[in-house]
């Protein structure tokens, strides 16, 4: 069974776009059993970075008003998909995709929270803060390489009040996309387990959107775990956005994560539909190439089982209610 952080299917289904990587036939037939399926309120795409370093403007907020109305689009959209939706951990069964609804970036979520609680019994269990732009409740990370995550303010008082707001429903909040200085913050707030869905480690990627060793360390020591990203940029130490990076470069981060903070707290989080990843992966129907390199660079059944659904399942355990 794998278990996976982040996919970008409900975006290109609503856009009425071909798959990239998330055929939902090849995923069960691939072993995949589901996992955090987003509702990304899309910006006008900015410029693909063409050399390094790189430092892409951050588009501009979206409203609230704007966002709630394609966010309505995306979950009939989900809706619409041949997938269960999980309100608990023991949803996830072998031969059936079953989808965690995950808003990446709160716009659709009111500043006073008068919805949250009208989202969270429709199936919401996840927000990720921020997808990168600013919002009423946070700032993210602007793409740039080779940066620091440190690129702003914290949480807004209404971002506190959502974390809050979270740990009381049982919704899992997302640090992925999230500066640094939102990430200490949700750190000092909250009771669940720190959790980064689509992430990897900045010191072998010196991309703002990966963890530093000390946010690492925090995700560790809370409980927490960090779905490693298959977006070759985010691998690669050269931040180069080459389709023939090899499947060895997930390896690599699986490998420093592990060592920093423990094989309880790994997984996958391979941000299909989103990203480009390496080619030799293919999509979804390229995972069990992805768990035999594991097992060729010494990881037994049981370390395979926690990085491929276990980790996942602990913590919605420990977060869900």
């Amino acid at each position: 069974m794998i278990i996976d952080g982040h996919n970008d299917l409900v975006l290109h289904r609503w856009r009425g776009e071909p798959t990239l990587h998330m055929d939902l036939d090849d995923a069960r037939a691939a072993g995949f059993a589901g996992g955090f399926f987003a509702l990304y309120v899309p910006s006008p795409r900015g410029p693909d970075p063409e050399s390094i370093p790189y430092d892409v403007p951050l588009p501009e907020p979206i409203a609230h008003e704007e966002a709630v109305a394609v966010a309505e689009e995306l979950f009939s959209t989900l809706c619409s998909l041949p997938v269960a939706r999980a309100a608990s951990a023991d949803d996830f069964r072998d031969g059936e995709v079953t989808a965690i609804v995950h808003l990446e970036g709160a716009e659709p979520i009111a500043e006073d929270l008068s919805n949250l609680e009208r989202w969270y019994d429709r199936g919401l269990r996840s927000i990720g803060l921020v997808w990168s732009r600013p919002n009423a409740f946070a700032e993210g990370v602007p793409f740039r390489f080779p940066a620091s995550p440190d690129t702003g303010p914290g949480l807004t008082d209404a971002g506190r009040e959502l974390v809050g707001a979270c740990n009381g429903l049982g919704i899992l909040v997302d640090l992925s996309h999230l500066n640094e200085a939102g990430f200490w913050d949700v750190a000092r707030l909250s009771d669940a387990p720190l959790v980064a869905t689509h992430s990897n480690a900045h010191a072998l990627c010196a991309a703002t959107r990966n963890l530093t060793d000390t946010q690492l360390d925090a995700i560790r020591e809370s409980g927490g775990v960090v779905g490693v990203n298959f977006a070759v940029s985010f691998l690669r130490e050269d931040g180069h956005n080459d389709p023939d990076t090899p499947i060895a470069e997930i390896v690599r981060h699986v490998d420093y994560l592990a060592e920093r903070m423990g094989i309880d707290h790994v997984a996958f989080g391979s941000d299909f539909d989103g990203a480009l990843v390496p080619a030799e992966l293919g999509g979804v129907s390229g995972l069990p190439l992805l768990v035999d390199a594991l097992r060729v660079a010494g990881y037994d059944d049981d370390a395979i089982a926690k990085i491929t659904h276990e980790n996942w399942l602990r913590v919605l355990r420990g977060t869900w209610r």
